[in-house]
């Protein structure tokens, strides 16, 4: 045990103090703030009243009526919000095009001390019948101006439709109110607070986590064995130590650095997440960024069950990296058999999605005891549906299982593959190692 934890704490250490990883921890936490902070800063900063000509080509009041829409439309909310536009009407009826052109050359103008506009409406009687407006302006790529004149015109365009048809729009709209759907998850009789949204994004969240853990270390796993063997280190360390507990050492070290940094990240992650509001109103914004990040609370029970699985699911697909390492001798051949490893993890991944509707189904109860798919499935399962103690406990025990039969496997593997240089060995010369070891 004790040469075991001497290779523990060499494979940590030598991984922790590497450039590679002191950034990537770095920049993790960097991204989730972007993320997190920066589009709600950028789309609620106040970029300025923009000034819009309403070019009215109707013979009604619809024109009138568009107009006066988006002089209430406010930026903000409450007493202090601002105007989000200054708006003129321009007549325009029967000569449509001809001011539009002539508004289009004082559209647009860089000098924004010149007169002008930021941008055209345009509406006609069409508008009306088709639903369709026009704009033309600078600003069509602001998302949120767009979505502001759009939101205005629409109640305007059927109200006129409603008159037209001789139907109080008043009585009409508040018929057609739509509904809002808002969905609480219950578990084993009780309401648990979270909503659909939090539930689905939870399960998809520990799904990826353990997929990018396993992407990103276990071919670091694979990598530092083909390494060690290029450079006949292992031949030195074979001297001192058994192949399995270098094998072992190594993987549990790796491991460990995983932990550490996927560790960091998330704590990040909740971190932007939970005081997003506060950090933006710091910043004299407010949180109507288009990619709010907001992770929902995983109970502990939650917590203890992904981590029994993410740290099974991690010794067995690190296992299995560690074999394809010591069957291989360069880092291309190595590229190209992990191709059945890498498989399985996407399998594992995308079984979230498939079981996500339906977690407590025949499939998914299947595949809780299939080791490869397990680590992946049962953390989805148990947070959307508490699974009883003896489901929870047998699915556990099947993994443990699971790893134990890899690790034999890999670790025979592992013994004759590190001593053997040359060509990459076939699965029929993988069989007889076994065999032999």
């Amino acid at each position: 045990m004790h040469k075991i934890w001497a290779v523990i704490r060499r494979e940590f250490i030598e991984k922790v103090r590497t450039r590679a990883f002191i950034l990537a921890t770095i920049l993790g936490p960097v991204f989730f703030g972007v993320l997190a902070i920066v589009p709600g800063y950028l789309m609620s900063r106040d970029t300025g009243i923009k000034r819009v000509a309403v070019v009215d080509g109707t013979t009604t009041d619809f024109g009138s009526r568009a107009t006066t829409a988006l002089k209430a439309a406010r930026r903000g909310k409450g007493a202090a919000a601002l105007p989000r536009f200054e708006v003129t009407r321009v007549a325009a009826a029967g000569r449509e095009l001809a001011v539009r052109d002539s508004l289009v050359k004082v559209t647009g103008l860089s000098d924004k001390q010149a007169p002008g506009f930021d941008g055209l409406l345009l509406v006609s009687d069409s508008s009306i019948t088709t639903g369709r407006v026009h704009y033309l302006g600078n600003n069509v790529g602001s998302f949120d101006d767009m979505r502001m004149i759009e939101t205005e015109i629409r109640p305007v365009i059927q109200a006129t439709r409603l008159e037209r048809l001789g139907v109080d729009p008043g009585e009409v709209m508040r018929s057609v109110q739509g509904i809002d759907l808002i969905t609480a998850k219950v578990a084993d009789g009780r309401l648990t607070g979270e909503s659909g949204a939090a539930t689905f994004f939870l399960a998809y969240a520990m799904g990826l986590i353990l997929y990018i853990a396993l992407l990103i270390y276990g071919q670091q796993i694979m990598g530092a064995i083909v390494e060690e063997k290029t450079s006949r280190i292992v031949e030195v360390l074979a001297s001192s130590l058994t192949p399995f507990q270098m094998m072992l050492g190594k993987v549990i070290g790796v491991g460990a650095v995983a932990l550490l940094q996927i560790g960091i990240w998330t704590g990040a992650a909740t971190v932007f997440s939970t005081y997003k509001d506060q950090i933006l109103t710091a910043l004299g914004a407010t949180s109507s960024g288009p990619l709010p990040l907001s992770l929902p609370s995983m109970k502990p029970e939650l917590f203890v069950v992904f981590l029994i699985f993410f740290t099974l699911g991690f010794l067995f697909f690190a296992a299995l990296y560690a074999a394809v390492g010591a069957m291989c001798n360069t880092i291309q051949d190595a590229g190209q058999a992990q191709m059945p490893v890498m498989m399985m993890v996407i399998a594992g991944f995308f079984s979230v999605f498939a079981l996500i509707r339906d977690p407590n189904g025949t499939a998914a109860r299947v595949l809780s005891y299939v080791p490869p798919l397990a680590p992946f499935v049962v953390p989805m399962r148990y947070s959307i549906s508490s699974l009883s103690l003896f489901s929870l406990v047998s699915t556990i025990l099947t993994t443990i299982l699971g790893v134990l039969v890899v690790v034999w496997l890999a670790g025979r593997i592992y013994r004759v593959g590190i001593l053997m240089y040359g060509k990459k060995a076939s699965f029929g010369e993988v069989f007889r190692w076994i065999r032999a070891a």
